[in-house]
Parts: C-alpha cells; sequence; structure tokens
C-alpha cells in the first residue's frame, strides 16, 4: 500500500523535467500528461486489489466484528427503552427525594436539640462554677474564688464584651451570668482591697509601720497577706489592691526618710510562734547626730533599707508583685529624691563638678540596686529618672557656664570705649564719653621682648578666657569641653565685634587702628600659648582635641591687614600733603600758608601714631 502514500509531481509524467511554471502546457503536453494519469490510476488499482485478495482473511474479521458491535449497539438501545418506559410507569425518583428531604430534616432537629443541650449543660455549668466561686468567697477562700473568677471571664467571653463585641445568636441568659460575674469580681475586689489594707498600720507616735503576715475576718477566719497577693494577681487587680498601701507608704514612710536627714531605719520582726502574733516592723528612729550627706549615700541607705523590707516582707520576694509595686511607687519617689536632694546638689563652681560626680555614681548604683530588687525595669531606660537628672544636671551647668562667659565678653567688647583723647596720644588712660575714664593697659608680649598699649577690654577677655581654662582643667570632661568651646567662642567673638564696632575708624589714619594692631598681636601670641600651658592638665578625653593655633593665625593675619591699611592711609595721606604744600613756597598768601600748615600738620600726626605704636 506504499503507492497510496506520498503524492505525485506532475514534471515527473512530462517528457522533458524542466517545467516553467509561469507558461501554460501545450495540447501535446496535456494529452500525455491525461494519458499517464489514467496508466497510473490503472496501477494503483491493481495494487489495490492484489492488496486486498492478499489480506483477504483480516478484511473479513474487521467486517464480522462491525456487525456484532452494531448489533449489540441495537440491543442496548432497545434494553434502555424498556427501562425508561418502567420508570415513567412508576416516580420512583420523587419517592427517593422526598425521603431525602426528611432525612435532612431529622438530622437538623437532632444537631439543634443536641446544640440546645450542650447550652443547657454549658450554663448549668458555669451556674454552679460561679455558685462554688461565691461559697468560695464566704469561706474566705481568697484563692480558690480567685481562680474560678478567672475561668468564668474566659468562659463568659467577658473579654470580647468589655471591647465593645458582641457574641452572635447567644441565649440571654449569658448576660444574666455576666452580671452575677461582675458582681462576684466586685465583692471579691473590696473584701481583698480592704484585708491587705487591714495588715498594714502605721504609728505616728511611735513613727513606725507595722506589717501583720494575717488579716483576721470577724474572729473566724485567718487570711494570709502572700495569699491575698497571689489572689489579686489572679484576677488582675494588683494594681487595685497594693494602690493604698503605695500611697501609705509614699506618705509615712518615704518622704520621712527622704526629708529627714538625721533619722535611721530599722527592721524588726516578731514571730512569736502562732499565726495571729506574725508581724515585722519598719521603724524610722530619730539620730542623734546631724548626718552631713553630700553625695547621698546616707539618704540611699535609707532607701534601700525600705526597699529590702517591701521585696522580703510585702512582695514575699516576688518579681511580679515588685515590678507592680514599683509602678505605683518609684515616679512620686524618684520625684522626691530629685527635688529635695538632687536639686540641691547641684553644683555652682567648676571646682565642684568632680565632688558631683560621687553624686551620680551613688544615685546609678542606687538605681542598680532597684533594678535587682525588681522595683525598676532592667530594660526600659526611661525608668533611670535619677541618673538621667544627674546627668542633664552637670550638661546644665556647664551650659549655663558658657552662656555666662560669652555674656561677659559680649560685655567687655561692646561696653568698653575706644575713643582716644585728642592729646597726648602716648598716655595710657582713655576718657570715656560718659565722664569716667576706661584705661588701657601696658603687656608684655609672650614670644617677644617688647611690650605693647592694648585696652582693658581685651585684656580682661584673656582673663576671662584663662579662667574658663582653668576651670575645664577641674571639670570632668563633658563640662571641660563647654568650658573649652566657650573660652573659643569669646575670643571669636572678638573678631566678630571689634571690625564691626570699630569699622570707620580701622578705614581712617587713627589711635584706635594702632591699639587694634597691638591687641591682635597681643591675642595671637597668648593663644599660641593656651595648649602648651592647659594642655597637660585637660582631662584625657580633651587633650587630643584642644587647639588654639587656629585662632592664634587668624589674629595674626589681622594684625598684618591692620598694619598694612595705616601704612597706606599714612602713605597716601603723606604724599597728599607734600602736594598741597607746594614745596613750602610762598606762605606769605594765605593759601599758600594754610597748605605749608596741613603738611606739617600731617607729619605730626604721624610722629605721633609711631611713638604710640612704639608703646
Amino acid at each position: 500500500m506504499d503507492v497510496l502514500s506520498g503524492s505525485i509531481d506532475v514534471r515527473d509524467l512530462l517528457p522533458s523535467g524542466e517545467l516553467d511554471e509561469s507558461s501554460p502546457l501545450s495540447a501535446p503536453d496535456l494529452r500525455l500528461l491525461v494519458d499517464r494519469l489514467q496508466i497510473r490510476s490503472l496501477r494503483i488499482k491493481d495494487k489495490v486489489r492484489s492488496y486486498v485478495l492478499a489480506h483477504r482473511a483480516e478484511f473479513a474479521d474487521l467486517f464480522s466484528r462491525c456487525s456484532l458491535a452494531a448489533a449489540s449497539a441495537d440491543d442496548l438501545t432497545r434494553s434502555l427503552s424498556g427501562a425508561l418506559r418502567l420508570l415513567s410507569d412508576r416516580p420512583l425518583d420523587l419517592e427517593i427525594q422526598d425521603l431525602v428531604s426528611e432525612i435532612r430534616a431529622k438530622r437538623r432537629e437532632l444537631e439543634e436539640r443536641r446544640e440546645a443541650l450542650e447550652v443547657v449543660r454549658a450554663v448549668s455549668a458555669l451556674h454552679r462554677r460561679l455558685a462554688s466561686a461565691r461559697e468560695d468567697l464566704r469561706a474566705m477562700r481568697l484563692v480558690a474564688a480567685a481562680e474560678a473568677v478567672r475561668d468564668l471571664k474566659k468562659g463568659l467571653s467577658v473579654a470580647d464584651v468589655e471591647e465593645g463585641g458582641s457574641v452572635e445568636n447567644e441565649p440571654a441568659v449569658f448576660g444574666f451570668l455576666r452580671k452575677e460575674w461582675a458582681e462576684c469580681l466586685d465583692e471579691l475586689q473590696e473584701v481583698l482591697a480592704k484585708n491587705v489594707l487591714n495588715c498594714f498600720h502605721f504609728e505616728p507616735e511611735n513613727n513606725r509601720l507595722i506589717v501583720r503576715s494575717v488579716s483576721k475576718v470577724e474572729d473566724v477566719h485567718y487570711i494570709k497577706l502572700h495569699q491575698m497577693l497571689e489572689a489579686m494577681e489572679i484576677v488582675g487587680v494588683l494594681d487595685y489592691g497594693l494602690a493604698r498601701v503605695a500611697d501609705l507608704l509614699i506618705k509615712r514612710v518615704i518622704i520621712t526618710s527622704i526629708t529627714n536627714k538625721s533619722i535611721n531605719v530599722l527592721v524588726e520582726v516578731h514571730d512569736e510562734g502562732s499565726l495571729a502574733s506574725c508581724e515585722t516592723i519598719l521603724g524610722m528612729v530619730p539620730s542623734s547626730e546631724l548626718q552631713e550627706d553630700l553625695d547621698g549615700t546616707c539618704l540611699y541607705s535609707r532607701l534601700s533599707q525600705i526597699v529590702k523590707f517591701i521585696y522580703k516582707f510585702i512582695c514575699f520576694e516576688n518579681a511580679i508583685w515588685m515590678q507592680c509595686f514599683g509602678r505605683l511607687t518609684w515616679p512620686r519617689m524618684a520625684d522626691l529624691i530629685i527635688t529635695h536632694f538632687l536639686s540641691k546638689a547641684v553644683p555652682d563652681d567648676a571646682s565642684k563638678i568632680a565632688g558631683f560626680q560621687n553624686v551620680i555614681k551613688r544615685t546609678a548604683d542606687f538605681e542598680t540596686f532597684l533594678k535587682e530588687m525588681k522595683l525598676i525595669s532592667s530594660t526600659d531606660r526611661n525608668e533611670e529618672k535619677l541618673s538621667y537628672f544627674a546627668h542633664d544636671v552637670e550638661v546644665h551647668f556647664a551650659s549655663r557656664k558658657r552662656n555666662e562667659i560669652l555674656a561677659s565678653a559680649r560685655n567687655y567688647l561692646l561696653q568698653f570705649n575706644y575713643d582716644l583723647p585728642p592729646a597726648n596720644m602716648s598716655s595710657v588712660s582713655l576718657q570715656a564719653s560718659d565722664g569716667g575714664e576706661n584705661c588701657v593697659s601696658v603687656v608684655g608680649l609672650l614670644f617677644q621682648s617688647d611690650k605693647c598699649l592694648v585696652s582693658k577690654a581685651v585684656f580682661h577677655l584673656m582673663d576671662l578666657v584663662h579662667r574658663a581654662l582653668k576651670d575645664a582643667c577641674l571639670s570632668p570632661t563633658r563640662v571641660a569641653k563647654e568650658f573649652y568651646h566657650a573660652a573659643r567662642d569669646a575670643l571669636l567673638l572678638y573678631r566678630a565685634v571689634i571690625p564691626i564696632k570699630l569699622g570707620k575708624k580701622l578705614e581712617s589714619i587713627s589711635q584706635v587702628a594702632i591699639i587694634i594692631h597691638n591687641e591682635c598681636q597681643y591675642l595671637s601670641q597668648e593663644n599660641l600659648g593656651l595648649a602648651f600651658e592647659y594642655r597637660a592638665d585637660f582631662p584625657s578625653g580633651l587633650q587630643k582635641h584642644a587647639v588654639f593655633v587656629d585662632i592664634a593665625l587668624s589674629f595674626h593675619q589681622m594684625a598684618e591687614n591692620i598694619l598694612q591699611k595705616q601704612v597706606q592711609l599714612v602713605v597716601s595721606s603723606l604724599r597728599e600733603a607734600i602736594d598741597g604744600a607746594d614745596g613750602f613756597q610762598n606762605t606769605h598768601q594765605p593759601q599758600h600758608y594754610e597748605s605749608a600748615k596741613f603738611g606739617l600738620e600731617q607729619g605730626g600726626e604721624m610722629r605721633g601714631l609711631e611713638g604710640l605704636e612704639q608703646l
């Protein structure tokens, strides 16, 4: 059957293999093509006939199978038609549908009854649990009552309702149960708070706090303090229960121990064997000696004893209870310590800053102790209120001193009057505009043998700088840096103020310009010596950063600029005077006389300036 596969190429049937596809076939070619196609067709038919005859058995079997398949399809059609006739005669599908619907309804009803039964069981269990909690409360089994109240809170979904939510398709009985639960909780809170407070008694006449280990109820029940605190923790009302106790300790114990320096804290434990007689006493005994407490050692010692007493005899070394007590007492305790001790210990002089470091250390040690006692958090830095205040005091002191130094420097420079009297240019005093006397000083240059005349303003300015750097040598690093920058800023203030204040005089020939030149030279050489004079005494954190040579160079350049400007002005003025004198000829004429006189006066002024510069 290979002859049936493939395709016939017409070009193979033509006499010539070359066929121009763009030109039509001629009539002879077409007749030849038809003849050859007929011959080819006959060959194919012969081959097909030969193939069928050769495979006659296979084709016969194939046709037999096809006949059987057709017969089976007819039988199936007749059977299906019979089944459909039976179904149409009897509506079995409708009966099945009704039966299924009935089964579904029965199952739904059964499920609803089962759910209702579960609700009844749950309500019954909650009611029994609530009754049991009330019974435990009446019998003063407070821990058991607290556990029941806690479990009922979850069972009644109280948290969801308190958050403003609601439970869908909830029976109304749950609302009544929640109301009873709230009443039970209020009653439990009242009993706990009342009996906890009964364990604490303060005696003003003896100035002591008595803590009893049990609370007696109606001469029948004895409730242990630690059991009441445990019950409070279970129901989540520990803050509420300890609030009044914390307030009592703040008002009666802590305030007294902070404000009164002449007391000692004593702890007494009385245990006579019976539960009712077990009590501890925190007493504040007057001291015969007034203790000098500069660094807070005595104060923090008293407070540490009180905190230990709270940790051991009130919170029973329970970290959670101690943290709760700390939240109630620490903010007020910290404010009291800051008000009555730290704020009064703030130094008013740089020489006392080093002594204040002891206060900072004692304060940090005290807060570390509070962390160990769990009164404050060991991870929350915001609770380190005392340390923050102590460190801020140091910074605020330094900032205040820096502002004072700059204010003084500014006043020296602005209030000094540089107006010189017209006569006696070599005088060592300057006449002020208000009738007073602003003096100048003759000072020696640090790296030269010469002396020069400077104003008292610059003399006081350098004295202010020296005092600031001496204070830096006596201060800790942070404060020393503030004094160092204050000294630099005071010197730089001179460069900012003087050129603006005396700008017009510096642009003309004047004795003031000579004094400013001398001052710049003096300040330049003084700055070169500051680092050598003080660097060794600076704190280690400042020694490598203290630099004054940059300021020295700027003052030296400023002096050179002023000198060059004055030289230019003098040369220009002398040339003008000489040109105006016209060779000192015809001085008998008024005009020439005035010109010659002006030239001589200019020369005299230049000579006077020379003498002042030499000073």
